[in-house]
């Protein structure tokens, strides 16, 4: 199917919209106040979303409410990005954030948002973004006069949107299986180490829901320690019996023998920060040998728990590949009999404690020697054995659709250009994704 292309102005295939220029109480739930920092690679990322009242939703969405198969996108910071309005969800544009709103008839919705993603109308933002001093922006009144190119046609629109879509919909769900399995992960972390149900349920009687040989595990009496009950036999320790604990460093970067040409990954908490799940697979730069000699910790092995430890303190991965890490980190390498999952989910579940042995003038941070001192419940080497064994699948399986996502979130980035500019016929883009199982 390759019928004729043409190019006009965006203004004719779609309504533009821009969000009020302010910022509400945000509120523990309720509709999502959508900001720039929710969009991630062409969807909706709600990871840490924020939210805001009925009464200041219904003020919020006067100007425009966002509809399922609208796309939003960032007019200022973070150019280019865009995402499509998922079906169900409710939410209002927060600042700098923008809308287009499909005329019917003209354009498929799906095929809008891969044609704002293409190279085409990226190079034509790019050329007609307003640099300023503090920061740079999309000039929203002129807008509908930038050209995009589409098949004349609507259904090569949606043969073309189909076949993007079939990668993002099997990334997204990919996503929401991972996301489960967090769930499961933390809530049995919680059960175990924070609530000590299995314990409770044993001292007053009751069946604690366990595998025989697993509920034998836990003693039948909580005692008290230093930091409450305790479960009968487990110890407070500081992390530091856990965990040999270890910062980093920048090596110059005016130094091109450190950077150019690097092998070796190198994170920063930016690196973290666009995680959705805690699974390091890559870094955005790498060091050389000679970078790596910079660094006292050098190269941390896989299986490392990462924490960042300033501006924020709470990015938190496994390190999947052996990295180098700067100076943005808390790096904790499970001591032999202790879990790297454990460490993971402790650190999660006790974010506040963590953050509570913080200080700083201009930002919290956290310095290595207070956080080797943080003490915390130890549990015997049978239950952290236990909880690896069951934690361990899970957490390979989220590894496991990262690295699927992460390829086919490659594929469509090969893919989109070609077939956004019509250069890739869909007839021979089916073969290819049909020839891979998609």
């Amino acid at each position: 199917m390759a019928g004729e292309w043409r190019e006009v102005p965006i203004g004719e295939l779609a309504e533009i919209y821009d969000g009020p220029h302010a910022t509400p109480p945000k509120t523990d739930d309720g509709p999502v106040f959508l900001g720039i920092s929710n969009l991630a690679s062409g969807r909706i990322d709600l990871t840490n979303a924020e939210h805001l009242s009925e009464d200041d939703y219904a003020r919020w969405t006067r100007r425009v409410e966002p509809l399922e198969g609208d796309v939003v996108f960032s007019y200022e910071t973070r150019l280019g990005e865009a995402a499509i309005i998922p079906h169900g969800l409710r939410c209002c544009l927060g600042r700098r954030m923008g809308l287009l709103r499909a005329r019917p008839g003209k354009v498929d919705k799906r095929f809008l948002l891969y044609a704002y993603l293409g190279p085409q109308f990226q190079k034509t933002l790019r050329s007609r973004t307003i640099h300023g001093s503090t920061v740079d922006r999309i000039p929203l009144i002129e807008m509908p006069r930038f050209t995009i190119e589409v098949p004349a046609s609507i259904d090569e629109q949606q043969a073309i949107a189909h076949i993007l879509g079939t990668l993002d919909d099997k990334i997204e769900l990919n996503r929401r299986m991972s996301e489960t399995l967090e769930a499961m992960a933390r809530a049995l972390f919680k059960s175990w180490f924070v609530d000590f149900d299995p314990v409770r349920a044993k001292a007053e009687g009751r069946d604690p829901g366990l595998p025989a040989p697993l509920a034998d595990l836990f003693p039948a009496r909580l005692v008290d320690s230093e930091l409450g009950e305790i479960p009968e036999g487990w110890e407070v320790k500081p992390i530091s019996e856990l965990a040999d604990v270890v910062g980093g460093s920048t090596p110059k970067t005016e130094r091109a023998e450190y950077w150019e040409g690097g092998t070796h990954y190198w994170v920063t908490p930016k690196d973290l920060s666009a995680l959705s799940m805690p699974v390091l697979l890559d870094t955005e730069r790498k060091i050389t040998d000679a970078g790596l000699a910079q660094i006292s910790s050098g190269l941390l092995p896989k299986g490392t728990v990462l924490l960042s430890s300033r501006a924020p303190i709470g990015y938190l991965a496994i390190a999947e590949v052996p990295v180098a890490v700067n100076q943005g980190f808390i790096a904790m390498k499970p001591r032999r009999g202790t879990s790297n999952l454990f460490l993971l989910r402790w650190a999660r579940a006790f974010h506040e404690e963590i953050v509570s042995h913080a200080n700083g003038s201009t930002f919290l941070e956290i310095s290595r020697s207070s956080f080797r001192l943080i003490r915390t419940v130890a549990p015997t080497a049978s239950v952290m054995d236990a909880f690896d064994r069951i934690s361990q699948p899970l957490y390979r399986k989220v590894v496991e659709h990262e690295r699927e996502s992460r390829t086919l979130a490659a594929l469509r980035d090969a893919l989109l250009p070609r077939l956004i500019s019509g250069a890739l016929r869909v007839n021979d883009a089916e073969r290819f994704l049909e020839a891979r199982g998609l």
